[in-house]
């Protein structure tokens, strides 16, 4: 039995769950229509060029889980589940979970997208390990802030080695799977690293280290 972590935007999904949240939460009106539509797409033009400053992200895309109550934030996310989640969940990554888990292996998601969002992704997929951006809750009601390290390019490491620690258990034999050279450092660190419909850095790399690539879309 070893460890099977999946990154979930682009690799597991055909999206970006948390760009897509962020559309979703415009076609609600509950953001401002310009402002917000503005950041969306330069904090993910910044994420795909490896160039995300993780922390001015996490103070603009946390600042609506603060601003609503944790009754409209369930609702929407089940409207966004359905509208925007469930059409782009990718059959053969499925295939490819079902996969390890009948080898026995133990399935993790690892995300730099945050626990709100990526929750119930990842039970949807039958994913019980999850490793996301937290974001603080206190007396029930998000803060707007981060709680801990963000799970973001060296910050997934450090994730992953802390729960590792915690679960007394090592890499020996893990997979990850991911489509971002901003994932670079854990691939580096796990004996079967995967490069899934890769960006074209993390191609060239998987291909001069000689590293799996892989395709889950049609």
């Amino acid at each position: 039995m070893s460890l099977a972590i999946f990154d979930l935007d682009n690799t597991l999904l055909s999206i970006d769950s948390d760009h897509a949240w962020g559309e979703f939460l415009l076609e609600q009106g509950a953001v401002d229509p310009v402002a917000y539509r503005e950041a969306n797409d330069r904090f993910l033009a910044d994420y795909e060029a490896g160039t995300l400053d993780i922390h001015a992200f996490l103070e603009v895309a946390l600042r609506p889980l603060a601003e609503h109550s944790p009754e409209q934030l369930a609702a929407w996310h089940q409207q966004f589940m359905a509208s925007k989640i469930e059409p782009h969940i990718l059959p053969r990554g499925e295939e490819l979970v079902a996969r390890h888990r009948t080898r026995g292996d133990t399935l993790m998601i690892i995300t730099a997208t945050n626990r709100f969002i990526t929750g119930p992704i990842a039970e949807r997929l039958g994913v019980d390990e999850l490793i996301a951006v937290e974001p603080e809750i206190v007396d029930g009601r998000y803060t707007g802030r981060v709680s801990g390290v963000p799970s973001y390019r060296e910050g997934k490491v450090e994730r992953l080695e802390q729960w590792l620690v915690d679960k007394e258990l090592t890499l020996d034999g893990a997979w990850f799977y991911s489509d971002s050279h901003n994932d670079l450092a854990l691939l580096e660190l796990v004996d079967h690293p995967v490069a899934v419909d890769p960006d074209p850095t993390l191609r060239e790399v998987a291909e001069q280290k000689g590293w799996k690539i892989i395709s889950l879309r049609d």
